[in-house]
């Protein structure tokens, strides 16, 4: 099944899941998607003041996530569609959340992210494989994230 604009606005979770529609793009889903990470890190550091409380938003978003991506997931027939966009939003908010500030480090940061995503290094290409649920639609866009921040934070070190 393709999802479409009636089935986005069917359940919550889709509308979630789908990223507010831009799981919908004809190309490039995923890339369209983690666009969408920027305005959540901006409005989750607008709204928590510091680090610790930022990570309990972005811990909650994920929680939301498995369950939007689960039940959009089974709706669909596919466990992770293409369409279901918001681990990439998530994932690149958290990577942005231990990044410089800047643009250059949020084009990097994307970049990173979506090269981590695409290429699916291990683990996450196992996880992407082997965990066909909510949970695992997230986990594979929080290990890749965990490699971009990695790199960015190896290349703070050297800069």
């Amino acid at each position: 099944m393709q999802p479409d604009f009636r089935f986005l606005l069917a359940h919550p979770a889709h509308l979630i899941a789908l990223g507010f529609g831009s799981g919908l793009a004809p190309k490039a889903p995923g890339t369209v998607g983690t666009v969408l990470g920027l305005p959540l890190f901006w409005l989750i550091a607008a709204t928590a003041p510091d680090l610790p409380n930022r990570i309990i938003l972005l811990v909650a978003a994920f929680l939301l996530g498995i369950w939007a991506c689960g039940r959009t997931g089974r709706a669909l027939g596919v466990p992770d569609h293409g369409g279901m966009v918001w681990d990439e939003i998530v994932a690149f908010a958290l990577v942005l959340l231990f990044a410089p500030p800047g643009w250059l480090w949020i084009g990097l940061a994307f970049a990173l992210f979506r090269l981590f995503d695409i290429l699916k290094p291990w683990p996450i290409r196992f996880a992407d494989t082997h965990l066909k649920n909510g949970f695992g639609v997230m986990f594979d866009d929080l290990l890749a994230a965990g490699y971009a921040i990695a790199v960015i934070k190896g290349l703070q070190w050297l800069v």
